[in-house]
């Protein structure tokens, strides 16, 4: 018999659970997520290896989802300083590199960067003839000044050559310096890639000090002999040294495993998906098991970036949320929270503070802690304060529908307990007892991914040559990321012709999937 540990880290609590060969969950548990994270880690595993008391030598796989990197940027906190090369002078040099960024984050960064000859025009043809004398002076200057790299071309997803050749010089100049290129991170726009790509450059001793944390967390528990995964944004795997080169793919992994754990647990490929933690509700649409991925801009501590991400509304609203009753007679839902002080603070566990739980335990629809304590509660109040609740759900609910057709909901998340039986627009509600540790579910039966998009000239391109180029490179990214060759198979293609460019041109994005290496 052998097992898989999953472990998810929130801003409230630390979930972990241990499937068995069979997929299914022999011990589960939610600790306290503690300021040093690792902490937090290590009392969650410690825990579930206590309850199941398997044997440590047949864990084979251990899956973290982590919101580090998210937090490293939102709190300006362990960033590395980075140098930006951009090819596409003199084109681009009207917007130049950290333009529109919030000025602190500017100053963490460094904000040193070099415009150089180079970068593509839509057709393939060189904007200006590259020179790579100007680029080795450049890369000189960065010398000592910077802790990493990120190279962006205009019209990198078209052709990459020029960043990988620019890599190569980099890594010559510099050495061992971390060094991220835009064509492996972003999607078309110059400006959007870019500010992924730097921040993926600046995540580099974020991702380190994860890696090494989860490695003695584990060594400490004696799990020794394992594979060790991070989940990516999309609801797939990565190895930890896959992981280190594309630190930005762990952002949006929560909710994301949350939505992975909520088709497991209801059995369906397509619903909406609603996780209330103890801070914040997250509501995600589950299209062919997979989290559907926002078209959009994605915002990333006031920085705009077009890295794959999925579509998730998030609310402040979670179990431990403070409800407040207004002088005029109204009630005030949060968006300020006791987080995972809900166990000191709430009243039903017999704290000062009134949080969404104990409306909840005052309305008679959970039984946690102690529900005398809230008895006191005007009935009104509390009344008021529930269909308050229910109506900031409903609200994100509708916004992520795509029609006025009721749909199905699958609830998930420590704080569930605060939603009631029945919400406007949907048809059927999904509850699992094991979907207070959803996301450490879905970190843990994921698979190895591997996505990428190119630009092709449908005019000079044989549309079969791109779709097989297009997913040739996403098998090679799956396989960098662990994945066994011979397991990989196809889940999406996707063809998008960009209206205004001459030739057919369209731009493909396909993505893979498959099993792990097992040892």
């Amino acid at each position: 018999m052998t097992y898989q540990i999953g472990i998810d880290v929130g801003g409230t609590n630390t979930d972990a659970i241990i499937l068995d060969e069979k997929r299914k969950v022999i011990a589960a548990t939610k600790q306290h997520t503690t300021k040093d994270i690792q902490t937090g880690i290590s009392n969650a595993l410690h825990e579930v290896l206590k309850q199941s008391g398997v044997n440590l030598d047949y864990i084979t796989d251990v899956m973290l989802g982590t919101t580090q990197a998210t937090n490293a940027i939102v709190e300006r906190k362990n960033l590395a300083t980075v140098g930006v090369i951009r090819l596409g002078y003199p084109a681009t040099a009207s917007i130049v590199p950290f333009t529109e960024w919030p000025s602190d984050m500017v100053s963490l960064l460094s904000g040193t960067y070099q415009l150089v000859h180079g970068g593509y025009e839509f057709d393939g043809n060189n904007i200006s003839p590259i020179d790579y004398n100007e680029i080795r002076k450049a890369l000189k200057d960065f010398k000592g000044k910077v802790d990493s790299i990120a190279i962006v071309g205009v019209f990198s997803s078209l052709n990459p050559d020029q960043e990988e050749n620019v890599k190569k010089l980099a890594t010559e100049i510099l050495g061992n310096v971390p060094i991220s290129i835009s064509s492996k991170i972003g999607s078309l726009g110059l400006i959007a890639r870019e500010n992924a790509t730097i921040l993926n450059a600046s995540l580099y001793k974020v991702i380190n000090k994860v890696a090494i944390g989860f490695d003695k967390a584990l060594q400490d528990e004696g799990v020794k002999n394992c594979n060790k995964y991070l989940t990516q944004n999309d609801g797939t795997l990565m190895t930890l040294d896959y992981a280190k080169q594309y630190p930005i793919l762990t952002i949006g992994s929560g909710p994301t495993n949350s939505i992975r754990g909520a088709a497991y647990l209801a059995k369906v490929k397509e619903a909406l998906v609603l996780d209330i933690g103890g801070t914040t509700s997250d509501i995600g649409v589950l299209i062919n098991g997979f989290p559907r991925e926002s078209s959009l801009a994605v915002n990333v501590g006031g920085i705009q970036t077009n890295f794959r991400m999925p579509d998730i509304l998030s609310v402040g609203l979670g179990g431990g949320t403070i409800i407040r009753q207004l002088d005029n007679g109204d009630v005030a839902v949060g968006p300020d929270s006791v987080g995972y002080n809900i166990t000191q603070e709430s009243l039903v566990f017999g704290g000062q503070t009134i949080t969404a739980t104990d409306i909840a335990v005052a309305m008679g629809i959970t039984k946690v802690g102690d529900p005398a304590k809230v008895q006191q509660l005007d009935e009104i109040f509390v009344k008021k304060a529930f269909r308050k609740i229910s109506s900031i759900l409903e609200d994100a609910i509708d916004k992520m529908k795509i029609s006025a057709e009721k749909v199905d909901l699958i609830l998930v998340g420590g704080g569930a307990i605060i939603a009631p039986q029945y919400l406007k627009g949907i048809d059927h509600i999904f509850r699992n007892e094991k979907g207070g540790v959803a996301n450490a579910i879905g970190a843990t039966i994921a698979q190895i991914g591997g996505q990428y998009e190119k630009i092709y000239q449908y005019a000079q391109y044989k549309r079969a040559d791109a779709l097989y180029d297009t997913q040739e490179l996403a098998k090679k990214q799956a396989i960098q990321a662990g994945a066994n060759p011979e397991s990989i198979h196809l889940v999406d293609v996707e063809e998008m012709p960009l209206a205004y460019a001459p030739g057919e041109t369209t731009k493909v994005k396909v993505k893979v999937i498959g099993d792990f290496m097992k040892k």
